[in-house]
């Protein structure tokens, strides 16, 4: 099964909400261009693994709806206010999709007025550290050839109501919520908020993870900004470990519940011989663990090349009896990558081995980087799929990537658990042959992983 696929019991209804019927004729309709219908549909399963379930069944096949524009709008761009806000971290990508999204609202629909709320939620809020930012073509003309993000961000969580009583005096009928699962959480909470009011206000999210781990997304922007990033950094610690005699170069990248990072920057750069992601379980000590494997390695040939994902070893990194958490309600561990770099350090020391160790931590130097070329034209694609669905009237969805078609995700679906790397899967077993470490770590080998086990990762 594909590391991204749902499971048929896991699903939500993948119905998307509309705030009314659609009954203005777009703008774009004066221009010769291709419309989506909204019948319309992208099937969520192509493996015959995933079809079994509704082969001889009455039971209909999931799909999703297509992304695009419409012949008929639901939002009258003469009056309407729209708002765009960013949250979580760092992503190359995020100005891309800023600018996009000002543009296509200005410049196809004409709309009266763009927001750019500063500082994430808190930029909504009746106590926001900023006014909003008004988005205009000449303020976002070249942003997207910088790194970061104009209109900034935060973390955690603010007060619904207090966010939707300042959408109502902002005037925004339309929001565009940008950001990973917190960020889609809160998203779903003002959608309910906004209902329970009876108010005509669209809520549409656009996936933002380095870490290309949300449910229901094949791909989310900064993602091969990240790989690319992150093979020049292992291909620096390559060359560090082959100029010297015993030389290790140890590379952590981000990837904290999900390893999609290392594990495609690993097959980017084949001079990788150790590869550690979360969903393997990971041995330190004893004879088939990694220092051993390690050792053996050194012995050989000399000089090793390590890429670890920052949330490998929990059992290492998380101290008993303590469960600090960031304002994102993540559980704050120490650092894997220096704990490594110690124990290693410790292990040869006591061995009176020589060893020569350079650490590489290129994580937020990656996060702040300008999109590269692919993730630039999937941000223009992402942003503007995302206002057309605006412009209908959909709301509570995501703009998703699937089977290589834009689609309408339910929010609900891209918030039901982490998509994570299967140990069992193609491109875990791809991994493994390229490192070679599947026969020198035992504890590394797909085999190891039970599917129940890799199902309670979710």
């Amino acid at each position: 099964m594909d590391a991204y696929c749902l499971r048929p019991d896991e699903l939500t209804d993948l119905t998307i909400e509309k705030l009314g019927p659609p009954t203005i004729d777009s703008p774009l309709i004066q221009g010769k261009r291709h419309f989506t219908d909204d019948h319309e549909k992208i099937l969520l399963y192509s493996h015959s693994e995933n079809l079994k379930e509704y082969e001889n069944s009455d039971k209909q096949l999931p799909m999703f709806e297509r992304a695009g524009a419409r012949r008929k709008i639901f939002f009258d761009p003469k009056k309407l206010n729209c708002g765009i806000v960013t949250c979580g971290g760092l992503c190359p990508g995020l100005n891309d999709v800023i600018r996009t999204i000002t543009l296509s609202l200005i410049w196809q629909y004409g709309v009266k007025k763009v927001l750019g709320l500063r500082y994430g939620y808190a930029g909504l809020s009746s106590d926001a550290p900023q006014k909003p930012l008004p988005l205009t073509p000449e303020l976002v003309n070249d942003i997207h050839l910088k790194g970061g993000d104009i209109l900034s961000s935060s973390r955690g969580p603010q007060d619904v109501d207090d966010m939707v009583d300042n959408l109502e005096k902002m005037g925004i009928g339309l929001l565009f919520t940008i950001g990973g699962d917190g960020t889609l959480r809160g998203a779903l909470e003002l959608t309910k908020a906004i209902k329970k009011r009876g108010l005509r206000i669209s809520v549409i999210g656009i996936p933002k993870t380095i870490d290309n781990d949300i449910s229901g997304i094949e791909q989310s922007f900064g993602f091969s900004t990240a790989v690319e990033a992150a093979r020049l950094a292992i291909c620096g610690a390559h060359e560090e470990a082959r100029g010297a005699w015993n030389g290790v170069g140890l590379v952590k990248l981000m990837g904290r519940g999900s390893g999609f990072i290392a594990a495609y920057a690993t097959l980017a750069n084949s001079d990788v011989n150790f590869c550690f992601i979360p969903e393997v379980p990971f041995v330190l000590e004893g004879e088939h663990g990694f220092l051993h494997s390690l050792e053996k390695r050194l012995d050989e040939k000399h000089h090793a090349l390590i890429v670890v994902a920052e949330g490998v070893g929990r059992g290492l990194t998380e101290k008993k009896g303590t469960q600090k958490k960031d304002v994102s309600g993540n559980i704050v561990r120490e650092d894997i990558g220096l704990l490594l770099k110690k124990r290693i350090t410790e292990y040869f020391q006591a061995k009176r081995k020589p060893l020569s160790l350079k650490y590489i931590d290129p994580s937020y130097m990656i996060r702040s980087l300008p999109a590269d070329s692919n993730d630039s034209a999937f941000c223009v694609m992402l942003g503007q799929n995302a206002v057309h669905a605006g412009m209908s009237g959909r709301t509570n969805m995501v703009i998703g990537y699937w089977n290589q078609y834009f689609v309408h995700i339910p929010i609900s679906l891209t918030i039901l658990k982490r998509k994570k790397v299967d140990p069992n899967g193609h491109l875990w077993q791809t991994v493994l042959e390229t490192t070679g470490q599947a026969h020198s770590v035992r504890n590394l080998d797909c085999r190891q992983t039970s599917s129940k086990e890799y199902k309670d990762m979710g």
